[in-house]
This record gives C-alpha cells, sequence and structure tokens, in this order.
C-alpha cells in the first residue's frame, strides 16, 4: 500500500499530489463524457454571461452619451463603453484559457484535443442521413 503524503504548497494547506493520478490511463466512462459536455456548455454559457453584460455596459453608456446633454453624463457614459469593452475582452480571455485548459486535459487523457465522441459522431451523420435519404415518401 503506498501512502500518500502531503504536498506543502505556499498557501499552508496540505494537498496530496494528485487526487485523480489512478484514473490516469484508463478508459472514458459515459459520465466522463458526459462532464466534458457539462464542462463546454458551462463554458459557453459563461461567455455569453459577459457578452450580455458587455452589451447591457455598451447600452447604458452610449445612452449616456447620445441623450443627455450634461456634461457629467456624459462623462458617466465614457467610462461604461470602455468598461464594456474591457468586459467583454475578460470574458473572452477566460472563455480561451479554459478551453484550452479542456483541450490540453483531453489531449493526456485521450490522446486528442477533440471531444472524445466527435469522430463517432462523423461516422454516425452519414449513416443517419442515409436513412432518412433512401425512406420514400408517402410510405
Amino acid at each position: 500500500m503506498r501512502i500518500r503524503r502531503p504536498v506543502h504548497s505556499p498557501w499552508g494547506c496540505g494537498m496530496t499530489r494528485n487526487p485523480y493520478e489512478h484514473f490516469r490511463g484508463r478508459e472514458l466512462t459515459l459520465n466522463d463524457h458526459l462532464a466534458i459536455d457539462r464542462t463546454v456548455l458551462s463554458n459557453e454559457r459563461t461567455l455569453l454571461a459577459y457578452g450580455r453584460t458587455a452589451l447591457a455596459m455598451l447600452i447604458i453608456g452610449g445612452s449616456c452619451i447620445k441623450f443627455f446633454d450634461s456634461v457629467w453624463m456624459q462623462a458617466l457614459g465614457v467610462p461604461f463603453v470602455v468598461g464594456s469593452v474591457v468586459v467583454m475582452a475578460w470574458g473572452w480571455r477566460r472563455y480561451e484559457r479554459t478551453r484550452r485548459f479542456l483541450a490540453a486535459a483531453l489531449q493526456h487523457q485521450t490522446g486528442s484535443p477533440d471531444h472524445p465522441l466527435k469522430a463517432e459522431a462523423r461516422r454516425a451523420k452519414p449513416q443517419a442521413e442515409a436513412e432518412t435519404t433512401s425512406a420514400t415518401p408517402g410510405e
């Protein structure tokens, strides 16, 4: 039996080495495939949330600049417009970083950065199209 010794992190918490190390090299299960899908969808949902926030900030800033004549309202609108660009850039950066991390994890686990079921979906698509075109209308 192997004893796991804690790794001392600079933050003082005693974390074990890699709790998932015993899974390395194993075949991915359905739960693993579904977890990958949930992670990808979560990442996309988060990017859309950043986009919504940036759009709302852009609308607020643009409205302050366009529809109000006072200097202080225009001065309030400019930071909103600039902030919307910053928020969208930050959201895109976060999305790409998470996407790269997931691709690296898949590359390490499966040998390919693509989704593990992508090749199966490509093979199944022509078969499904052939079945739908072979059926005659009116049957």
